[in-house]
């Protein structure tokens, strides 16, 4: 989805004009701009989060030749997604997040120790087999060459 393309569909739902609602975009996306630049975080609570990362700088190798690579220190983006939007997409990690209202259970008492395991037996391959052909089902015949057929033997 484009800026416009988003601007169209929220100016039909809200009922607003188009040109008024690319402004309020383009007014939130400048600020956000000028948020992140200083260095500060903006945080659109389910939505996610959007930080500016300081990277140290480091020697890398070339993988080709393998020769030693200066990779000068810089400045990074980094998103990271609200639960809200990893939810809508499924990307949220199962049983990650645990209501906060649940009291921890009690601690069960330790079981029984068990038996080592045993070592299984390597798996035997089983060989591959192919199933017998099917010999081809006989060709019905069809009602006028069954009466074809009786015509002539009379």
């Amino acid at each position: 989805m484009t800026k416009n393309e988003l601007a169209r569909e929220l100016a039909e739902e809200l009922e607003l004009p188009r040109k008024q609602v690319v402004e309020l975009i383009d007014a939130i996306l400048e600020k956000m701009m000028d948020v992140l630049k200083s260095g500060d975080k903006v945080q659109l609570t389910p939505f996610g989060q959007f930080k500016v990362r300081d990277r140290a700088a480091r020697i890398a190798r070339n993988p080709k030749t393998g020769e030693p690579i200066k990779v000068p220190a810089k400045r990074v983006l980094k998103f990271i997604a609200g639960r809200v939007l990893k939810e809508a997409v499924g990307t949220a990690k199962r049983g990650a997040a645990k209501p906060a209202a649940k009291k921890a259970a009690p601690a069960k008492k330790a079981a029984a120790k068990k038996a080592p395991a045993r070592k299984a037996a390597p798996a035997k391959k089983a060989a591959a087999k192919k199933a017998p052909a099917r010999k081809a089902a006989p060709a019905k015949k069809t009602a006028a060459k069954k009466t074809a057929g009786r015509k002539k033997g009379r």
